[in-house]
């Protein structure tokens, strides 16, 4: 017996972004519509199209990226709905989910009115539109279950069936690509063509995938019901009674439970990589927040998340805006420990940076240790975003845009090398011509000279200061016109790389004929 709810992709990605049920919405995967609502069908929106053609098709469109992990959290309750009545349900995916059905239809009578009872539990449950299909095989279980309608929810095939309901049906319903499209070459149209072909022949012909999908085809699919393991309860909550105004007081009462929530991990083989942190305060307010965690989570580590994030929404280190009543620790995203273990022979350079950081940001707090995440942008300094360590590594400006006048290959795919120091404050500088002019940059983007040496002004941070460096490569200008609409505030920038005699390469920008030294490369 198979349960199906179609459009449910459609449905938790819908819910999770706050829209109505009756909305136009479609979700993507790679471009394509995977899935669409009711009412984006009846504008023409099929699985398939891309983007831009089913917007043009419906132009009040809702188009939401498909997002697994959501798709999967959504339905998990809705497993457990079901599970109040029958146990041992198979999740074959998120929207569909198998179980056996001589159980339920032996307790209810019969297969009908099992499923018919299925179905009302997912409408008390507030998931609508369910359908269920009963055959010989999880496969045919499926495909029944699509061939149902609104008015018929439930279709089955009685015992020794599946064969002659698979035959009419096109060789598409096999979701193989690849085989498909053979198939089709051989003039193989429907299973039941596909099923007549001798068992032998397809596996000399096809291999051991095309004739797993030949025993599919001729109903002969006896693979069996394995119920899902329900999960333990990971999530730990901790209730405060009077309400705690202090820091380090609800640090040290967080550690017994950080302790019970690991050794729960450790106990099912299981690390913590991200962890979602709940504070709920006298106030009524929900501080929450997702912490990342470059190799697993401690207990240790995790009562210093909790300390970093009262004191973040805390006016100072020891005291907090409002009371705390309430602290949940949710593992978010869990892997393996077999997937973090150490080698053989002891961890890597990797794994003992990742300890010395993590222990340093300890100490230091959350934003005391820190990495550099390369973006978008025009120049160097705004390409480079400061992340705290562990921290989901997002910059500050999107890469892919177009960025014009920004250096050579900078916000396109194409890589380009960075510069080993990038000043924070650019240093003044003066680049001459041969004649011993200084260069100019016309509004056109026009040079007054070719640069022919470079000299930095007297500086400690920069070396060889007041030193005239004889120029022997150059490239741009880069020309950015900055509140072009402004008249007041308009500043054109244009950007030069330039390397000097000794081998050394630098990143040059001059603004209003004055000249900046903004980075080094060496």
């Amino acid at each position: 017996m198979v349960v199906w709810i179609p459009d449910w992709p459609v449905t938790a990605a819908a819910t999770a972004a706050g829209h109505p049920p009756d909305a136009a919405v479609a979700v993507l995967a790679k471009g394509r519509v995977l899935a669409s609502s009711a009412a984006a069908r009846a504008e023409g929106v099929r699985r398939g199209l891309r983007a831009r053609d089913a917007q043009s098709r419906c132009p009040e469109l809702v188009v939401l990226k498909y997002d697994p992990v959501i798709d999967a959290r959504a339905f998990d309750p809705v497993i457990s709905c079901l599970e109040a009545l029958t146990p041992g349900i198979q999740v074959i995916r998120p929207g569909m989910c198998a179980l056996k059905a001589r159980g339920p239809s032996r307790f209810y009578g019969s297969e009908s009115a099992a499923a018919e009872k299925l179905l009302d539990r997912l409408e008390t449950f507030d998931v609508p539109g369910g359908r269920v299909g009963v055959a010989d095989g999880p496969f045919a279980a499926e495909q029944a279950a699509r061939k149902s309608s609104e008015r018929t929810r439930v279709l089955v095939i009685p015992t020794g069936g599946s064969a002659e309901f698979l035959a009419s049906l096109t060789v598409d319903t096999l979701e193989q690509p690849t085989l498909t499209d053979l198939l089709r070459r051989l003039g193989l149209r429907s299973l039941g063509a596909f099923a007549r072909l001798p068992a032998t022949e397809v596996l000399t012909r096809f291999g051991p995938d095309g004739a797993f999908a030949h025993r599919l085809a001729r109903g002969d699919d006896d693979r069996p019901v394995v119920a899902r393991k329900a999960p333990p309860e990971l999530t730990r909550k901790l209730d405060f009674e009077p309400p705690v105004d202090r820091v380090d007081q609800v640090a040290f009462a967080v550690r017994a439970v950080a302790d019970e929530l690991i050794e729960q991990l450790t106990k099912v083989g299981l690390v913590c990589t991200t962890l979602r942190v709940e504070v709920g305060t006298e106030s009524g307010r929900v501080h929450e927040r997702e912490w990342l965690h470059p190799r697993w989570f401690s207990p240790a580590d995790l009562v210093d998340r909790v300390r970093w994030q009262l004191q973040g929404s805390g006016t100072a280190t020891s005291e907090l805006t409002s009371p705390v009543v309430r602290i949940r620790l949710i593992p978010d995203q869990v892997d393996p420990v077999g997937a973090h273990v150490d080698g053989l022979w002891g961890g890597g350079p990797d794994e003992r940076i990742h300890r010395a950081l993590s222990r340093v940001q300890s100490m230091l707090g959350h934003g005391g240790v820190a990495s550099v995440v390369v973006g978008g942008g025009r120049g160097f300094l705004e390409r480079q975003t400061l992340v705290p360590w562990g921290d989901r590594p997002v910059p500050a400006n999107p890469p892919d845009l177009p960025w014009p006048g920004a250096i050579a290959g900078t916000g396109s795919r194409w890589p380009t090398p960075a510069p080993s120091t990038v000043y924070p404050t650019p240093k003044p500088a003066m680049v001459l011509s041969a004649d011993g002019r200084q260069v100019s940059v016309s509004a056109r983007g026009v040079l007054s000279g070719a640069p022919a040496a470079f000299r930095f002004e007297p500086s400690p941070q920069v070396a060889d200061s007041n030193k005239l460096h004889p120029v022997i490569a150059w490239a741009g200008p880069w020309p950015v016109d900055e509140r072009w609409w402004d008249t007041d505030t308009e500043n054109r920038l244009a950007r030069f790389q330039l390397v000097g005699a000794d081998g050394r390469a630098w990143l040059f920008a001059v603004r209003n004929n004055q000249w900046w030294t903004e980075a080094s490369y060496d």
